[in-house]
């Protein structure tokens, strides 16, 4: 069955050899409502509906196009705070996010790529520094709007909300000086959000991005979202030495800044963002091993670097760095910070046992959610529900 219930939105995958044959499924996708999410990459296309009753015509317009579903892939991260005063802390994440207030009492990114922020109560005392914070990357004018008060950290740029739960708000930048690359901004990815003005003009768009990232075999990130196109080159993949691949990515942002405003969209700077999560672990070997079995993630190409990714590229990047072995009570204390992974029942009880045998320790069981420490006590929430 290609539809599952993802984190309670109706989700599919459809495998595709190139960025070109998933924008003709785009396109078809685009025509049946305005509200579908859709993500482009290089080796499919992920369909989130606005309404499920579209969901026997995406899989038709699939078959049409020789587009196979791929049940196994989908699945949603999500970070979750446990907060003394809830409230508090919304209003430090709502601000240094730019994220939305959802039904649940936490917050959401209104562009659907960045994971939910779950804000639960909890009265247990927790003084210590969590071993897990996030990154936050937006354009400069953003951060500083957005930051929170004085910063602080061996970078100048750690803010702490009101129960002690961290984040470094790192200003980006434009990605160089060239006129032909201003509409994009450098947020650890390169990226340029694009507004649109028809679905023709969305659809032009994706598919022009799509023929110019194929042409230099580049796995660009393309994201339709109502109004807009989301450009996006994945963290770090516009250097060299992180896709290695014979192109220059600003020669192609040029390209595609140039196709974009041929078609008459137009660049929002403010809306690049990039979330990611950093842990600090003592043993970073093990602990990194058990979050890729555990997320069903990859490692990063480059020698020396800690990073783990989504192979689809659809959930938020992990950093993994060295934390002092000596600090025993750090290492005791359970964190503020968790991590949840929805999927669907039928693939999440194989990925409970690749979990477990990479380390993972079962805390408990409620209904459908699994709490599991990994070597270090870090948790991760598995929910196989709807």
């Amino acid at each position: 069955m290609a539809w599952k219930m993802v984190d309670g939105v109706v989700t599919a995958w459809f495998d595709a050899p190139s960025l070109i044959a998933g924008a003709a499924l785009a396109a078809r996708v685009a025509e049946l409502s305005a509200g579908t999410v859709v993500d482009l990459r290089a080796t499919g296309v992920r369909v989130r509906l606005d309404a499920p009753a579209h969901a026997e015509a995406v899989s038709a317009a699939a078959r049409d196009l020789g587009l196979t579903a791929n049940p196994a892939v989908p699945q949603q991260v999500s970070v979750v705070i446990e907060a003394a005063n809830p409230a508090e802390v919304r209003g430090f994440w709502q601000r240094v996010l730019d994220y939305m207030p959802d039904a649940d009492g936490g917050l959401t990114d209104p562009l659907g790529r960045d994971p939910t922020l779950r804000i639960r109560r909890s009265t247990e005392p927790r003084p210590l520094r969590n071993r897990i914070h996030l990154d936050v990357v937006r354009p400069e004018a953003a951060a500083t709007q957005a930051s929170p008060g004085e910063a602080s950290g061996p970078y100048g740029v750690r803010h702490s909300d009101p129960d002690g739960n961290e984040v470094d708000l790192v200003p980006g930048a434009p990605l160089g000086e060239s006129s032909r690359t201003a509409d994009w901004q450098s947020v650890f990815s390169a990226m340029a959000c694009y507004r649109v003005a028809t679905r023709t003009q969305q659809r032009d768009l994706a598919t022009a991005a799509a023929a110019l990232a194929d042409d230099r075999r580049f796995p660009l990130l393309i994201d339709l979202r109502p109004g807009l196109v989301i450009l996006d080159s994945g963290k770090d993949q516009w250097e060299d030495d992180a896709h290695g691949l014979d192109v220059d990515f600003t020669d192609l942002a040029g390209d595609i800044q140039t196709a974009a405003r041929d078609l008459g969209a137009t660049a929002d700077p403010g809306l690049p963002r990039f979330a990611q999560l950093f842990l600090d672990a003592a043993d970073v070997a093990a602990v990194r091993a058990f979050w890729v079995a555990a997320l069903g993630y990859t490692h990063d190409r480059r020698a020396g670097v800690s990073d783990i990714h989504d192979p689809c590229r659809l959930n938020p990047v992990l950093v993994f760095q060295e934390l002092d072995a000596s600090e025993t009570e750090r290492r005791r204390q359970r964190n503020r910070v968790h991590v949840e992974l929805a999927m669907p029942p039928d693939t999440a009880t194989t990925r409970l046992a690749t979990t477990l045998a990479a380390g993972g320790r079962l805390l408990d069981e409620q209904g459908d959610r699994r709490r599991i420490a990994d070597p270090e006590g870090n948790e991760l929430v598995l929910v196989s529900g709807a």
